[in-house]
């Protein structure tokens, strides 16, 4: 009798078993009926999913302005320069107000020309200053001539001045991994110099930073005599002296005097 209760309860286990992998026939045919669904409509979900990523792009691309080209200075938002984001440009023309560059912003070949605020209007550079540099003829020149269109620059904004920014302007050069600074380098061949940095507070520790770090290349440009701080051999001095009249002048004066 044991034995045969034993088997009979092994049978009743089995067949339990047995039921519960093979699940109930409406369980079944609901999972079916998903799995079939997922694989006809597999492009839609696919499609979906492509298009909330490209609107999400769009979202933060408008938000951080990434791809938006800023026709006028007052376009960039306050926190670009407070945050001293560099923009990359290219310069149209330097002048005695200072230098025109056109904003070239990031381009994303599908969603730039969505995102266009100006479409079909002509292009406009923006009015930029060296900051804290005081350029002087030569200065400008040299500028014109080491700034042309087609080469790149960057703007590392400081301030803004109504419809004017005033910037660190870097150009990356042929053979040199860093890049170089015209602030520094004008003030640094003597041809500029050092001025206070406009719409940053003097107090600040942006504008105790810049001051140092231009000031530095003003006294190099002292100490080597180069351009403004270049100082004249005696020939120089008395060629200059017999162009003037004065040479004869004083040697007049000393034949009076014997």
């Amino acid at each position: 009798m044991p034995e045969s209760s034993r088997d009979t309860e092994t049978e009743e286990g089995t067949k339990d078993r047995q039921q519960r992998d093979q699940g109930s026939p409406s369980s079944q045919n609901i999972v079916s009926l998903i799995s079939q669904i997922a694989d006809d409509n597999l492009t839609l979900v696919r499609n979906i999913s492509t298009g909330l990523a490209v609107i999400g792009v769009i979202v933060i691309a408008r938000s951080i302005k990434l791809i938006t080209k800023f026709q006028v200075a007052s376009e960039i938002p306050a926190r670009f320069i407070e945050r001293n984001v560099s923009l990359r440009g290219k310069v149209h023309s330097v002048s005695e107000k200072g230098l025109e560059v056109e904003h070239v912003p990031i381009h994303l070949p599908i969603l730039s020309p969505l995102l266009s605020k100006h479409k079909g209007v002509c292009k406009s550079p923006i009015l930029v200053h060296l900051a804290g540099v005081e350029l002087t003829p030569e200065g400008r020149a040299w500028l014109q001539k080491n700034l042309t269109p087609t080469q790149t620059v960057w703007l590392k904004l400081i301030s803004r001045e109504n419809e004017t920014l005033h910037c660190l302007v870097s150009q990356s050069r042929q053979g040199l991994m860093r890049s170089c600074c015209m602030n520094e380098e004008v003030l640094r061949l003597g041809l500029a110099r050092t001025a206070p940095v406009v719409g940053v507070l003097p107090d600040s520790r942006l504008y105790w930073r810049l001051h140092k770090r231009l000031h530095r290349a003003e006294v190099k440009a002292e100490r080597r005599g180069r351009g403004l701080w270049k100082q004249e051999s005696l020939w120089e001095r008395l060629s200059k002296a017999i162009r003037d009249g004065s040479f004869f002048r004083l040697m007049g004066r000393i034949f009076k005097r014997t």
